[in-house]
């Protein structure tokens, strides 16, 4: 009865099944995977925001071969020594902490190597007002805090500009060379563990999109899906048409064939 699947035309069918089903469960495997390293790198990302370390010179985990803050430094603990450019302080509004609006007050910290490194010094609620926020404290100090990934418009409250003087709308390399020019910044910021009064203490923020679990992550999870369904939906359209076939072979076997007029 099933003789008919070693007819060309049938075979030539089978293998076709055979490809699609391949090339669905290839491509759903490598979405799977897409996600499966999304997922792992919010994990990778979550302990190191949860295990600080211990604290190491700025200087080491931003070195000549490694400048960059990555997955594996962002959240770290550090410590850098310098003096506080008090005259250009920078206020950093639209930024939320503990569902309350406030800004941040960001201090830049010139290094003994000539270098500067943004330092969050705290957070205030409200709307950032000239001559609100502490002054930072003159001549030499050791800051110890987390490092920070730079920002990117739109993530975290950030924005492009169009803000009065003495407020940064974006904490990058970028956006900090265009206020200030000095020759070299460090990649990303340090949110300072110890505040003055009347600002908090900012927590490690995570970089956009950084966490791995974002809207992206998922779609590969949804896609996957799909192309299981798909190669599902293949197999079982071949099935049921061998069926078919079978059953009107069964038939012309037994003379039921339809008589066409």
């Amino acid at each position: 009865m099933y003789r008919f699947l070693l007819t060309p035309r049938w075979l030539s069918g089978t293998a076709l099944a055979v490809a699609a089903v391949a090339v669905c469960v290839w491509l759903g495997t490598w979405q799977l995977g897409r996600f499966e390293d999304k997922v792992s790198s919010h994990q990778e990302i979550s302990k190191t925001v949860d295990d600080a370390g211990s604290a190491r010179p700025l200087g080491e985990l931003l070195g000549a071969d490694r400048p960059q803050v990555t997955t594996d430094t962002v959240g770290r603990a550090v410590t850098v020594s310098g003096t506080f450019d008090q005259e250009h302080q920078l206020l950093v509004p639209n930024r939320v902490l503990d569902g309350k609006q406030g800004y941040y007050v960001l201090t830049p910290l010139r290094t003994g190597d000539g270098r500067t490194v943004a330092v969050v010094r705290g957070w205030a609620p409200g709307a950032p007002a000239e001559g609100a926020a502490a002054a930072a404290p003159a001549g030499e100090v050791t800051v110890t805090g987390r490092l920070q990934a730079g920002e990117s418009s739109g993530s975290n409250g950030a924005v492009a500009g169009g803000l009065p003087a003495g407020q940064l709308g974006t904490i990058n390399q970028a956006a900090l060379v265009n206020k200030l020019s000095y020759d070299g910044w460090y990649d990303g910021w340090v949110s300072a563990d110890a505040a003055p009064a009347g600002l908090t203490p900012v927590p490690t923020v995570q970089p956009q999109g950084g966490d791995g679990l974002t809207l992206r992550a998922f779609q590969n999870l949804g896609y996957t899906l799909e192309w299981f369904v798909f190669g599902g939906f293949v197999v079982f359209m071949w099935f049921r048409l061998v069926r078919r076939e079978a059953e009107a072979e069964q038939d012309r076997a037994l003379g039921l064939d339809p008589v066409l007029e």
